[in-house]
Protein backbone atom coordinates (compact mmCIF):
# COMPACT_ATOMS: atom_id res chain seq x y z
CA UNK A 1 0.00 0.00 0.00
CA UNK A 2 2.94 2.33 0.64
CA UNK A 3 4.03 2.00 -2.99
CA UNK A 4 0.52 2.70 -4.25
CA UNK A 5 -0.04 5.67 -1.95
CA UNK A 6 3.42 7.27 -2.23
CA UNK A 7 4.64 6.40 -5.74
CA UNK A 8 1.92 5.04 -8.00
CA UNK A 9 -0.77 7.58 -7.12
CA UNK A 10 1.44 10.34 -8.57
CA UNK A 11 0.96 8.84 -12.05
CA UNK A 12 -2.77 9.50 -11.92
CA UNK A 13 -2.45 13.08 -10.73
CA UNK A 14 -3.61 15.74 -13.18
CA UNK A 15 -0.98 18.40 -13.76
CA UNK A 16 -1.50 21.90 -15.05
CA UNK A 17 1.04 23.02 -17.60
CA UNK A 18 1.76 26.54 -18.67
CA UNK A 19 0.55 27.34 -22.16
CA UNK A 20 3.48 27.52 -24.53
CA UNK A 21 3.39 30.00 -27.38
CA UNK A 22 3.73 28.47 -30.82
CA UNK A 23 6.71 30.66 -31.68
CA UNK A 24 8.57 29.53 -28.54
CA UNK A 25 8.40 25.79 -29.31
CA UNK A 26 11.85 24.43 -30.19
CA UNK A 27 12.51 22.54 -33.44
CA UNK A 28 12.35 18.76 -32.95
CA UNK A 29 13.93 15.71 -34.55
CA UNK A 30 11.80 12.55 -34.40
CA UNK A 31 14.02 9.46 -34.72
CA UNK A 32 12.66 6.05 -35.74
CA UNK A 33 14.65 2.86 -36.36
CA UNK A 34 13.22 0.33 -38.79
CA UNK A 35 14.21 -3.09 -40.05
CA UNK A 36 11.79 -4.80 -42.44
CA UNK A 37 8.94 -2.61 -41.20
CA UNK A 38 7.38 -1.75 -44.58
CA UNK A 39 3.77 -2.34 -43.57
CA UNK A 40 4.04 -0.61 -40.18
CA UNK A 41 5.76 2.40 -41.73
CA UNK A 42 3.14 2.60 -44.47
CA UNK A 43 0.38 2.76 -41.86
CA UNK A 44 2.00 4.73 -39.03
CA UNK A 45 4.61 7.08 -40.50
CA UNK A 46 2.09 9.51 -42.07
CA UNK A 47 0.53 10.01 -38.61
CA UNK A 48 3.92 11.26 -37.40
CA UNK A 49 4.72 13.31 -40.51
CA UNK A 50 1.36 15.11 -40.25
CA UNK A 51 1.78 16.26 -36.64
CA UNK A 52 0.53 19.71 -35.64
CA UNK A 53 3.91 21.25 -34.84
CA UNK A 54 5.65 24.27 -36.37
CA UNK A 55 9.16 22.92 -36.94
CA UNK A 56 10.20 19.27 -36.98
CA UNK A 57 11.93 16.60 -39.03
CA UNK A 58 11.42 12.85 -39.04
CA UNK A 59 14.51 10.68 -39.43
CA UNK A 60 13.94 7.03 -40.29
CA UNK A 61 17.00 4.81 -40.00
CA UNK A 62 16.54 1.96 -42.45
CA UNK A 63 18.61 -0.72 -40.75
CA UNK A 64 19.54 -3.45 -43.27
CA UNK A 65 15.96 -4.00 -44.45
CA UNK A 66 15.48 -6.64 -47.15
CA UNK A 67 11.80 -5.85 -47.85
CA UNK A 68 10.51 -2.82 -49.77
CA UNK A 69 11.14 -0.35 -46.93
CA UNK A 70 13.60 1.65 -49.06
CA UNK A 71 11.10 2.09 -51.90
CA UNK A 72 8.33 3.07 -49.48
CA UNK A 73 10.51 5.69 -47.78
CA UNK A 74 11.59 7.07 -51.13
CA UNK A 75 7.96 7.50 -52.20
CA UNK A 76 6.96 9.05 -48.86
CA UNK A 77 9.89 11.45 -49.14
CA UNK A 78 8.40 12.86 -52.34
CA UNK A 79 5.20 13.71 -50.47
CA UNK A 80 6.68 14.76 -47.14
CA UNK A 81 9.75 17.06 -47.29
CA UNK A 82 10.18 16.63 -43.51
CA UNK A 83 11.19 13.00 -43.97
CA UNK A 84 14.89 12.17 -43.93
CA UNK A 85 16.27 8.67 -44.37
CA UNK A 86 19.54 7.18 -43.14
CA UNK A 87 20.49 3.87 -44.70
CA UNK A 88 22.52 1.16 -42.94
CA UNK A 89 23.90 -1.65 -45.06
CA UNK A 90 24.99 -5.00 -43.71
CA UNK A 91 28.62 -4.90 -42.59
CA UNK A 92 30.29 -7.80 -40.70
CA UNK A 93 32.56 -5.29 -38.93
CA UNK A 94 29.64 -3.95 -36.89
CA UNK A 95 27.09 -5.36 -34.48
CA UNK A 96 23.85 -4.37 -36.13
CA UNK A 97 21.49 -3.64 -33.24
CA UNK A 98 19.05 -0.88 -32.44
CA UNK A 99 21.64 1.10 -30.48
CA UNK A 100 23.82 1.49 -33.56
CA UNK A 101 20.81 2.54 -35.64
CA UNK A 102 19.69 5.04 -33.01
CA UNK A 103 23.17 6.52 -32.74
CA UNK A 104 23.30 7.03 -36.51
CA UNK A 105 19.84 8.61 -36.47
CA UNK A 106 20.74 10.96 -33.63
CA UNK A 107 23.97 12.00 -35.34
CA UNK A 108 21.97 12.72 -38.50
CA UNK A 109 19.45 14.88 -36.60
CA UNK A 110 19.58 18.64 -37.05
CA UNK A 111 17.91 19.63 -33.77
CA UNK A 112 18.76 19.61 -30.07
CA UNK A 113 15.40 18.21 -28.96
CA UNK A 114 14.90 14.55 -29.86
CA UNK A 115 11.70 12.49 -29.74
CA UNK A 116 11.97 8.73 -30.09
CA UNK A 117 9.45 6.07 -31.01
CA UNK A 118 9.39 2.70 -32.81
CA UNK A 119 8.31 1.75 -36.33
CA UNK A 120 5.39 -0.30 -34.98
CA UNK A 121 4.13 2.65 -32.90
CA UNK A 122 1.89 5.56 -33.74
CA UNK A 123 0.80 8.71 -31.87
CA UNK A 124 -2.80 8.81 -30.69
CA UNK A 125 -3.21 12.47 -31.68
CA UNK A 126 -1.74 15.19 -33.88
CA UNK A 127 -0.55 16.94 -30.69
CA UNK A 128 1.95 14.24 -29.69
CA UNK A 129 5.11 16.22 -30.43
CA UNK A 130 3.70 19.40 -28.92
CA UNK A 131 2.65 17.74 -25.66
CA UNK A 132 5.95 15.95 -25.16
CA UNK A 133 8.23 18.86 -26.06
CA UNK A 134 6.25 21.49 -24.13
CA UNK A 135 7.76 20.01 -20.95
CA UNK A 136 11.17 21.47 -21.72
CA UNK A 137 11.95 24.42 -19.50
CA UNK A 138 14.73 25.35 -17.15
CA UNK A 139 16.95 22.34 -16.43
CA UNK A 140 14.75 19.75 -18.14
CA UNK A 141 16.72 17.43 -20.43
CA UNK A 142 14.55 14.32 -20.52
CA UNK A 143 10.79 13.67 -20.81
CA UNK A 144 9.16 10.31 -20.07
CA UNK A 145 5.99 9.50 -22.02
CA UNK A 146 3.47 6.67 -22.03
CA UNK A 147 3.52 4.03 -24.76
CA UNK A 148 0.54 1.72 -24.53
CA UNK A 149 -0.53 -1.26 -26.62
CA UNK A 150 -3.52 -1.71 -28.88
CA UNK A 151 -6.58 -3.47 -27.50
CA UNK A 152 -7.02 -6.91 -29.04
CA UNK A 153 -9.20 -9.84 -27.93
CA UNK A 154 -7.68 -12.50 -25.73
CA UNK A 155 -6.24 -13.06 -22.26
CA UNK A 156 -2.63 -12.40 -23.34
CA UNK A 157 -3.48 -8.93 -24.64
CA UNK A 158 -5.15 -7.98 -21.37
CA UNK A 159 -2.14 -9.15 -19.36
CA UNK A 160 0.31 -7.29 -21.64
CA UNK A 161 -1.68 -4.08 -21.30
CA UNK A 162 -1.93 -4.56 -17.53
CA UNK A 163 1.81 -4.98 -17.07
CA UNK A 164 2.41 -2.01 -19.40
CA UNK A 165 0.25 0.17 -17.15
CA UNK A 166 1.90 -1.23 -14.03
CA UNK A 167 5.37 -0.54 -15.44
CA UNK A 168 4.26 3.00 -16.29
CA UNK A 169 3.02 3.48 -12.72
CA UNK A 170 6.46 2.43 -11.53
CA UNK A 171 8.73 4.54 -13.72
CA UNK A 172 6.41 7.56 -13.82
CA UNK A 173 5.61 7.42 -10.11
CA UNK A 174 9.26 7.06 -9.16
CA UNK A 175 10.21 9.93 -11.49
CA UNK A 176 7.55 12.16 -9.93
CA UNK A 177 9.19 11.41 -6.57
CA UNK A 178 12.59 12.47 -7.98
CA UNK A 179 13.77 8.86 -8.47
CA UNK A 180 13.71 8.35 -12.26
CA UNK A 181 15.13 5.01 -13.35
CA UNK A 182 13.70 4.07 -16.76
CA UNK A 183 11.59 5.07 -19.72
CA UNK A 184 10.21 3.30 -22.80
CA UNK A 185 11.62 3.79 -26.29
CA UNK A 186 8.09 3.81 -27.70
CA UNK A 187 7.68 7.35 -26.35
CA UNK A 188 10.78 9.07 -25.02
CA UNK A 189 12.34 12.49 -25.48
CA UNK A 190 15.72 13.88 -24.52
CA UNK A 191 18.25 16.46 -25.61
CA UNK A 192 20.94 15.62 -28.12
CA UNK A 193 23.57 17.19 -25.86
CA UNK A 194 22.55 14.81 -23.04
CA UNK A 195 23.07 11.85 -25.36
CA UNK A 196 26.60 12.86 -26.34
CA UNK A 197 27.54 13.97 -22.85
CA UNK A 198 26.71 10.43 -21.72
CA UNK A 199 28.73 9.02 -24.66
CA UNK A 200 25.55 7.53 -26.04
CA UNK A 201 25.08 3.87 -25.20
CA UNK A 202 28.81 3.17 -24.72
CA UNK A 203 28.52 1.59 -21.26
CA UNK A 204 26.00 -1.03 -22.41
CA UNK A 205 26.56 -1.21 -26.17
CA UNK A 206 27.20 -4.98 -25.89
CA UNK A 207 23.62 -5.60 -24.70
CA UNK A 208 20.76 -5.99 -27.18
CA UNK A 209 18.40 -4.05 -24.90
CA UNK A 210 18.76 -0.90 -22.82
CA UNK A 211 18.56 1.85 -25.44
CA UNK A 212 15.70 3.29 -23.40
CA UNK A 213 15.73 2.15 -19.77
CA UNK A 214 19.51 1.97 -19.21
CA UNK A 215 20.06 5.29 -20.94
CA UNK A 216 17.44 6.90 -18.68
CA UNK A 217 18.90 5.13 -15.64
CA UNK A 218 22.32 6.63 -16.39
CA UNK A 219 21.26 10.18 -17.27
CA UNK A 220 18.00 10.97 -15.46
CA UNK A 221 17.95 12.91 -12.20
CA UNK A 222 15.25 14.36 -10.01
CA UNK A 223 16.03 17.77 -11.52
CA UNK A 224 16.39 17.12 -15.26
CA UNK A 225 13.44 14.74 -15.78
CA UNK A 226 9.73 15.38 -16.34
CA UNK A 227 6.75 13.08 -16.91
CA UNK A 228 4.01 13.62 -19.49
CA UNK A 229 0.60 11.97 -18.91
CA UNK A 230 -1.72 14.01 -21.12
CA UNK A 231 -3.73 11.65 -23.35
CA UNK A 232 -2.69 13.60 -26.44
CA UNK A 233 0.94 12.62 -25.79
CA UNK A 234 0.43 8.84 -25.86
CA UNK A 235 1.59 6.35 -28.45
CA UNK A 236 0.14 2.93 -29.19
CA UNK A 237 1.98 -0.16 -30.37
CA UNK A 238 1.17 -3.53 -31.86
CA UNK A 239 1.39 -6.04 -28.98
CA UNK A 240 3.05 -9.47 -29.07
CA UNK A 241 0.56 -11.92 -30.52
CA UNK A 242 1.62 -15.06 -28.64
CA UNK A 243 3.12 -16.06 -25.31
CA UNK A 244 6.46 -17.00 -26.88
CA UNK A 245 7.04 -13.52 -28.31
CA UNK A 246 5.98 -11.92 -25.03
CA UNK A 247 8.28 -14.24 -23.08
CA UNK A 248 11.28 -13.30 -25.26
CA UNK A 249 10.43 -9.62 -24.89
CA UNK A 250 10.30 -9.94 -21.11
CA UNK A 251 13.64 -11.77 -20.99
CA UNK A 252 15.29 -8.98 -22.99
CA UNK A 253 13.97 -6.41 -20.54
CA UNK A 254 15.09 -8.36 -17.48
CA UNK A 255 18.66 -8.51 -18.78
CA UNK A 256 18.86 -4.73 -18.28
CA UNK A 257 17.11 -4.53 -14.90
CA UNK A 258 20.12 -5.96 -13.09
CA UNK A 259 22.10 -2.88 -14.17
CA UNK A 260 19.80 -0.37 -12.45
CA UNK A 261 21.18 1.61 -9.54
CA UNK A 262 21.27 -0.34 -6.28
CA UNK A 263 18.67 1.72 -4.40
CA UNK A 264 16.24 1.39 -7.34
CA UNK A 265 16.71 -2.38 -7.50
CA UNK A 266 16.07 -2.62 -3.75
CA UNK A 267 12.89 -0.54 -3.99
CA UNK A 268 11.57 -2.58 -6.94
CA UNK A 269 12.37 -5.91 -5.27
CA UNK A 270 10.77 -4.81 -2.00
CA UNK A 271 7.55 -4.00 -3.84
CA UNK A 272 7.36 -7.47 -5.40
CA UNK A 273 8.34 -9.25 -2.16
CA UNK A 274 5.86 -7.22 -0.11
CA UNK A 275 3.11 -8.14 -2.55
CA UNK A 276 3.97 -11.83 -2.38
CA UNK A 277 4.21 -11.76 1.41
CA UNK A 278 0.90 -9.95 1.73
CA UNK A 279 -1.09 -12.52 -0.28
CA UNK A 280 0.79 -15.44 1.29
CA UNK A 281 0.00 -14.04 4.75
CA UNK A 282 -3.68 -13.65 3.91
CA UNK A 283 -3.93 -17.28 2.78
CA UNK A 284 -1.96 -18.58 5.78
CA UNK A 285 -3.95 -16.59 8.35
CA UNK A 286 -7.28 -17.52 6.81
CA UNK A 287 -6.32 -21.19 7.20
CA UNK A 288 -4.76 -20.89 10.67
CA UNK A 289 -6.44 -18.02 12.48
CA UNK A 290 -9.78 -17.90 14.24
CA UNK A 291 -9.85 -14.15 13.58
CA UNK A 292 -10.55 -14.65 9.90
CA UNK A 293 -12.99 -11.73 9.84
CA UNK A 294 -10.16 -9.31 10.70
CA UNK A 295 -7.94 -10.88 8.07
CA UNK A 296 -10.68 -10.43 5.48
CA UNK A 297 -11.21 -6.84 6.62
CA UNK A 298 -7.52 -6.00 6.15
CA UNK A 299 -7.48 -7.76 2.77
CA UNK A 300 -10.57 -5.88 1.55
CA UNK A 301 -9.20 -2.56 2.80
CA UNK A 302 -5.97 -3.19 0.92
CA UNK A 303 -7.77 -4.16 -2.28
CA UNK A 304 -10.14 -1.17 -2.12
CA UNK A 305 -7.35 1.38 -1.63
CA UNK A 306 -5.19 -0.09 -4.37
CA UNK A 307 -8.22 -0.51 -6.64
CA UNK A 308 -9.15 3.18 -6.30
CA UNK A 309 -5.61 4.31 -7.12
CA UNK A 310 -5.33 1.88 -10.01
CA UNK A 311 -8.65 3.05 -11.44
CA UNK A 312 -7.49 6.68 -11.33
CA UNK A 313 -4.27 5.75 -13.12
CA UNK A 314 -6.15 3.65 -15.70
CA UNK A 315 -8.44 6.58 -16.43
CA UNK A 316 -5.44 8.88 -16.81
CA UNK A 317 -3.77 6.47 -19.24
CA UNK A 318 -6.97 5.64 -21.18
CA UNK A 319 -6.93 1.98 -20.10
CA UNK A 320 -10.17 1.85 -18.09
CA UNK A 321 -11.29 -1.55 -19.40
CA UNK A 322 -8.52 -3.15 -17.32
CA UNK A 323 -10.06 -2.30 -13.93
CA UNK A 324 -11.49 -5.75 -13.22
CA UNK A 325 -8.52 -7.64 -14.68
CA UNK A 326 -6.06 -5.67 -12.56
CA UNK A 327 -7.48 -7.39 -9.45
CA UNK A 328 -6.79 -10.77 -11.08
CA UNK A 329 -3.32 -10.02 -12.43
CA UNK A 330 -1.91 -8.09 -9.46
CA UNK A 331 -1.31 -11.09 -7.14
CA UNK A 332 0.18 -13.31 -9.87
CA UNK A 333 2.50 -10.86 -11.64
CA UNK A 334 5.42 -11.33 -9.17
CA UNK A 335 5.08 -15.12 -9.44
CA UNK A 336 5.18 -14.98 -13.25
CA UNK A 337 8.22 -12.69 -13.20
CA UNK A 338 9.97 -14.94 -10.67
CA UNK A 339 9.35 -17.86 -13.02
CA UNK A 340 10.93 -15.98 -15.94
CA UNK A 341 13.98 -15.14 -13.82
CA UNK A 342 14.27 -18.81 -12.85
CA UNK A 343 14.17 -19.90 -16.51
CA UNK A 344 16.84 -17.30 -17.34
CA UNK A 345 19.00 -18.62 -14.49
CA UNK A 346 18.70 -22.19 -15.79
CA UNK A 347 19.54 -21.08 -19.34
CA UNK A 348 22.59 -19.17 -18.13
CA UNK A 349 23.75 -22.15 -16.09
CA UNK A 350 23.24 -24.50 -19.04
CA UNK A 351 25.26 -22.22 -21.34
CA UNK A 352 28.10 -22.08 -18.84
CA UNK A 353 28.14 -25.89 -18.60
CA UNK A 354 28.43 -26.16 -22.36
Amino acid sequence: MFYYLYFFSKTGKTKKKKKVRKDSLPPVSVVICARNEEENLREHLPLILEQDYPSFEVIVVNDCSVDNTSILLQNLGLKYPRLKVSQIKEDPKFTHNKKLALTIGIKASANEHLLLTDADCYPTSTMWIREMVSNYSGKTELVLGYGGYETHPGFLNKFIRYETVFTAMQYMGFAERKLPFMGVGRNLSYKKSLFFRNKGFASHSHLNSGDDDLFVSETATGVNTKVETNASSFTRSIPPDNWGNWFRQRKRHFTTGVRYKLHIKILLLLEYFSRLLFYASVIFLLLQSSFYQWVLAVYLFNIIVKGIIFKIVLKRLNELFLCLFSLIFEPFQPIIYAGIHFVMFLEKKRNRWR
